[in-house]
């Protein structure tokens, strides 16, 4: 962290003073650790048409946090790693077996999720007001340790982006051919699945439950409007999601506002600039 307090120190923002402000430091590479993330796995989640699954697993990672509460975790984090992973990889079960829609399986899903973690939380007359920062989030507060850990996944994402792409492709686009190609659907789904179940979790604290299914949709979505090719895809889905997460944050800062909702904002707008000037036909 010395050398990245070093850098940013030659920042032009009173904030980035030396010695000064070490909370908003550590927030601008929190976003600049978290963006590339969502930007990379929202090209993979518009693609396979699975823009609800974020949410569900926001609302799961929700009820971890209330199960690690209950049971009297000091970090109920980790608890809520633990139980997104678990309903990620039930979610892909039962999708694999059942003849129901994706997004019912979803809504199935989510529904159940949330009224648990509810229930949980609110179990033996407790207040639910302790689980309203996870609501909106608050970048903040994102500590060293775990700016750590985001880095460590967003190598093991780009790892897996990088031995597996095609593979991930293939069984979103056409299972059974993937299948026929010897290709272990399931696996490839469940990797994809616990991904985004980690990422999400991790990030729900910092940027909001009620906005983080956005961070997983608009990066993808307004990409696909200005791409002409794969590689266009995922740059121009990459670039989107930094460039509004910086522009979030310092919008948050000067003007008070939520982290989480300021991206959202600013993501919409690209989506709305991709849409207007994308290629017809």
């Amino acid at each position: 962290m010395t050398l990245w307090y070093a850098v940013v120190d030659l920042l032009p923002f009173e904030w980035a003073r030396p010695g000064s402000m070490y909370f908003m430091k550590n927030a601008l590479l929190a976003v600049l650790i978290i963006s590339p993330l969502f930007g990379l796995l929202s090209t993979m989640v518009v693609h396979s048409r699975m823009s609800f699954f974020s949410d569900a697993l926001g609302h799961s990672a929700f009820t971890g946090m209330a199960v690690g509460a209950l049971c009297g975790f000091g970090e109920p984090t980790w608890a809520a790693v633990v139980f997104a992973v678990l309903f990620a990889l039930l979610f892909n079960w039962v999708r694999r077996r059942s003849a129901l829609a994706s997004d019912t399986v979803i809504g199935v899903f989510s529904s159940t999720a949330v009224a648990l973690g509810i229930f949980l939380s609110t179990l033996g007359g407790r207040s639910f007001t302790k689980f309203n920062n996870l609501l909106i989030g608050d970048i903040l507060s994102v500590e060293p340790a775990k700016i750590g850990v985001l880095a460590l996944i967003l190598l093991l994402v780009l790892a897996l982006w990088g031995l597996s792409f095609n593979q991930l492709m293939l069984s979103a686009v056409h299972p059974a051919l993937a299948d026929s190609r010897g290709i272990r659907v399931f696996w490839q789904e469940a990797g994809f699945s616990i991904a985004i179940a980690v990422v999400v979790t991790l990030s729900m604290t910092w940027v909001g439950l009620l906005v983080i299914n956005s961070l997983l949709v608009l990066p993808g979505a307004a990409a696909r409007n200005a791409a002409r090719n794969m590689g266009e895809y995922h740059l121009f889905s990459l670039l989107g999601a930094a460039g509004a997460g910086v522009a979030g944050l310092m919008t948050s800062y000067y003007a008070g506002t939520s982290a989480g909702a300021s991206i959202t904002l600013y993501l919409a707008g690209w989506f709305l600039i991709t849409f207007l000037f994308r290629k017809k036909g």
